[in-house]
């Protein structure tokens, strides 16, 4: 078993990572600054650190610890903030990375498992699904950070000996979603429409998205971890779903009575997103067991039972 640091690990994708790796007896460590985490999300079994990855206590938590593998999760994920603060969002998403590479690379770390993107990095598709081999067109500052950050890991394979898998994610849904931000439309949906409040799609709703269920990064992370070697890889369903279907579906589990609103559509919103996971299944033996419809009824389940737990003003 391996020393692990999980950073991000009291978030939404995070922390169902910690809860895996404890299950197989790793030794769990999670460094998070509860920005946007919840501490209850920790499985009691992991060491939680309180603190920001660009800190000079996160460096020194690797010469403390000498973690072997770093599952890095920790970022600043809205793009549109991005676009607004790109100082910002490369000071989080790639000095925050080299902040903890160049603390690792002197005190053990020999692999990087690290949360990249699908869609932010390919842009809108010249083809569909979209695999590792399409253009990068990033039009976001955090597209572009999440591309740098790759380079920046073949760059410390290639000099320190460090692996590194960097899994291309898609739209990413599940139990834990945080419904208050940017990111996490089903999350959004799911507890506006439980608590009967106005539900607004963006636009003509006619964009379409790679969901993929949290369970199944989980078992992408845990299969990333044991892959021999580095490489990139997406994460996906290679199935594209538009987001009116996904408000329907959601709807109709709530109250197939409730109304459908439309409003202004973002400016610069990407239309198309779907990813190959071909790749990733020949290399890494992963493939996606949830389809859409039964990871929506897992999520809308979770919502409710939330809700009931603590009562409605949750």
């Amino acid at each position: 078993m391996s020393k692990v640091l999980i950073t991000g690990g009291a978030g939404f994708i995070g922390s169902h990572i910690a809860d895996a790796l404890v299950g197989q007896e790793h030794e769990v460590h999670v460094l998070d600054d509860l920005s946007s985490g919840n501490r209850g999300n920790v499985p009691d079994a992991a060491t939680l650190h309180v603190m920001d990855v660009r800190s000079p206590e996160a460096a020194a938590l690797f010469e403390a610890e000498e973690f072997e593998i770093l599952v890095h999760h920790a970022a600043q994920m809205d793009v549109r903030k991005s676009v607004a603060d790109p100082r910002f969002d490369a000071d989080v998403n790639i000095g925050g990375l080299l902040n903890l590479l160049e603390a690792g690379r002197s005190n053990g770390l020999r692999k990087v498992v690290f949360a990249s993107t699908g869609g932010a990095i390919y842009g809108e598709p010249e083809y569909v699904p979209q695999d590792e081999q399409h253009t990068l067109k990033p039009l976001s500052p955090y597209g572009i950070a999440k591309l740098s950050s790759e380079k920046y890991l073949f760059f410390y394979k290639e000099q320190y000996g460090i692996e590194y898998v960097a899994l291309r994610y898609g739209n990413i849904y599940g139990p834990r979603q945080n419904p208050h931000g940017e990111a996490g439309v089903v999350a959004i949906f799911a507890e506006r429409l439980l608590a009967g409040e106005p539900t607004v799609i963006n636009g003509d709703g006619k964009q379409t998205r790679d969901y993929v269920f949290v369970q199944d990064v989980v078992s992408a992370n845990v299969a990333a971890m044991s892959h021999k070697g580095s490489g990139i890889f997406n994460v996906g369903t290679s199935v594209e779903t538009d987001v009116n279907t996904l408000f329907r579906v959601l709807r109709d589990l709530v109250d197939p009575d409730l109304p459908e609103a439309h409003g202004p559509g973002k400016p610069g919103e990407q239309k198309r997103s779907v990813l190959s996971y071909a790749h990733t299944q020949e290399a890494l033996g992963w493939q996606p067991t949830v389809d859409v419809r039964n990871g929506l009824e897992a999520t809308l389940e979770w919502f409710r039972n939330r809700r009931e737990a603590v009562g409605a003003d949750v």
